[in-house]
């Protein structure tokens, strides 16, 4: 997933915004040139920056304050791809917290960091677009989306807890009212910091479409985007994706070839070109979903074999063994994770 499908989605509403007002594209674009910001076209198509202006300009035109907060709204999690199907199949909100903290660095503006306070922790967003104006419209479309994709997998569990809060670091707006439908938890502004609030109790809330095995193809789909892989050694990393996304019905060489549109040949000449082979691709990615599996699941070695593509467990266990020196079964008694013991990585 690139953060480029969230944009478009963002500017899909934002079009459909202006035109249930009656202001046609042409007119966003015009305004637009007198900002000095020049877009080609309706896809509107430009740096996350100067997308703040353009979301500036819409809310001026429309006449409309509730306008990024209702846009946060319009976002679903599958505007997020990989990474929002990684969301609905972790455990809890506490897994979630731990993704968006890893991944958000690459995928959302703003990013957002985590800090304890007695009683629980803050999530806090690091806005810093240049003028006031431009820092409380990011600051609304954020918290708003964030609400949006909480209640989707939380239901409404974490907004009606106790303790959850909002602060916000500027004065209240005039158009206050729009806040409770788009983020419907307390909010206290003038404060120092625009953060969420959220107790202990509540980061153990279930999430409604939590799925183990799935959530470990998601997150090593998480793990290459954050990698960048797909800038260096490309072909590599298409097969990597390719094998990832295939994990239930493994793909083979020809099958792989034909996902990507080349022949074996081609395929094969071009993992040489990059110092590998599809074999050695196709193990490392054999051996990191194993490891996760038998870490983050409770799949049976028989389960995981098959869903390696094994035939045999037999063959995977010995597989398994080459590449870790050590069986399936003592490497998962070896590296147990503890749901409970999960921490963040925060900043002082």
């Amino acid at each position: 997933m690139r953060a480029i499908r969230v944009q478009q989605d963002l500017h899909h509403h934002l079009l459909l915004a202006l035109e249930s007002a009656g202001i046609g594209a042409e007119a966003l674009l015009a305004e637009l040139r007198t900002q000095g910001i020049t877009v080609s076209d309706t896809s509107l198509t430009v740096q996350s920056a100067e997308w703040m202006k353009v979301l500036e300009v819409a809310t001026h035109l429309v006449g409309d304050p509730c306008l990024a907060l209702r846009l946060g709204q319009m976002v679903g999690i599958a505007s997020y791809g990989s990474f929002g199907f990684a969301l609905m199949s972790c455990a809890n909100l506490r897994e979630s917290l731990q993704l968006l903290l890893r991944y958000g660095q690459v995928l959302f503006q703003p990013s957002w960091t985590a800090r304890e306070y007695e009683g629980g922790l803050l999530l806090r967003a690091d806005i810093t677009v240049n003028t006031s104006a431009r820092q409380r419209l990011v600051t609304e479309l954020a918290f708003s989306n964030i609400s949006a994709v909480g209640r989707s997998l939380y239901g409404k569990q974490v907004e009606r807890a106790e303790g959850v809060e909002v602060h916000l670091n500027y004065s209240r707006p005039a158009h206050v009212a729009c806040y409770k439908k788009a983020i419907n938890v307390p909010v206290t502004f003038d404060c120092e910091h625009s953060q969420l609030l959220l107790p202990s109790a509540v980061l153990d809330t279930p999430v409604k479409t939590a799925n183990r095995s799935e959530h470990v193809l998601f997150h090593q789909q998480c793990e290459e985007m954050l990698r960048g892989l797909s800038s260096v050694e490309k072909t590599t990393a298409d097969v990597r994706q390719c094998l990832i996304q295939s994990a239930g019905d493994f793909f083979d060489i020809a099958q792989v070839a034909e996902s990507m549109h080349v022949s074996e040949r081609t395929l094969r000449r071009r993992l040489a070109a990059e110092s590998t082979t599809f074999r050695a691709t196709a193990e490392e990615v054999r051996d990191l979903l194993a490891r996760e599996y038998l870490i983050e699941t409770e799949l049976t070695v028989a389960d995981i074999a098959h869903l390696l593509g094994y035939s045999e467990t037999v063959n995977f266990r010995r597989a398994f063994v080459r590449w870790n020196g050590v069986t399936p079964g003592a490497y998962r008694k070896q590296h147990v994770t503890e749901n409970d013991s999960i921490v963040f990585p925060v900043n002082a």
